[in-house]
């Protein structure tokens, strides 16, 4: 106990000594590429595909049946876009280039346009990704944008409508991202005889190198 309060002690003095050199304390993690692979890997091997429904997130019109792509009837279409790990030899995942956070993401789904029936389509979104402090709720979040969606199996119809249904599902479904909650990245500091002094996170920044992401956390310390 003794020791765990003198190494307590310590770090405070130097958590201390480091906002007295005119540096704010932080705290920095990094993740890098394969961290999120691995991820990604353990993600779709033990849960299946995420799935997104669409048949309320029409954002257009299409009224030419396009030759040869085998439409299902109607009532048969279940109308939802659904992620996946690969296609064509593309993988989702999240990538550190460029200082910026980009995230292809492979998928495939169906869309029943009015007077048309069931089109299957497939493909890539480019996606990128923002980060944000949650001050108030002590989190940090990331939002998906989808700049653009490279379609196959479509015959080239419908791809801005459905480039619009894949942002506006990542919208709905899933923005923002909860990456993690400041709480678990901090930790009481107690003191003898004067209670304890507790972490607050109080701004977030971060920067991207090839293959890598940093995260620095700033602290101040409370009562």
């Amino acid at each position: 106990m003794k020791h765990t309060r003198v190494l307590a002690a310590f770090l405070a003095v130097s958590f201390f000594a480091v906002a007295a050199a005119g540096q704010r304390p932080e705290v920095s993690i990094s993740l890098n590429e394969a961290f999120f692979d691995s991820l990604l890997d353990a993600i779709y091997q033990n849960s299946p595909p995420i799935e997104f429904s669409i048949a309320s997130n029409h954002t257009g019109r299409q009224n030419i049946v396009p030759a040869g792509l085998g439409l299902a009837p109607a009532g048969a279409c279940k109308e939802v876009i659904q992620l996946l790990r690969g296609n064509n030899g593309v993988r989702t995942a999240v990538r550190f280039r460029d200082g910026k956070i980009s995230a292809p993401l492979a998928f495939t789904g169906n869309y029943n346009p009015p007077f048309v029936g069931c089109v299957p389509f497939s493909g890539l979104a480019e996606t990128m990704i923002d980060l944000e402090f949650d001050q108030q709720n002590q989190r940090l979040i990331a939002r998906a944008r989808v700049l653009n969606v490279v379609l196959n199996g479509t015959g080239g119809v419908g791809g801005t409508v459905i480039a619009k249904m894949v942002q506006g599902s990542i919208d709905r479904k899933v923005n923002p991202i909860e990456i993690f909650r400041m709480e678990k990245l901090s930790f009481p500091i107690p003191i003898q005889n004067a209670g304890g002094l507790r972490m607050k996170a109080t701004g977030v920044r971060h920067d991207v190198e090839a293959g890598v992401l940093r995260i620095h956390i700033a602290y101040e310390f409370t009562k």
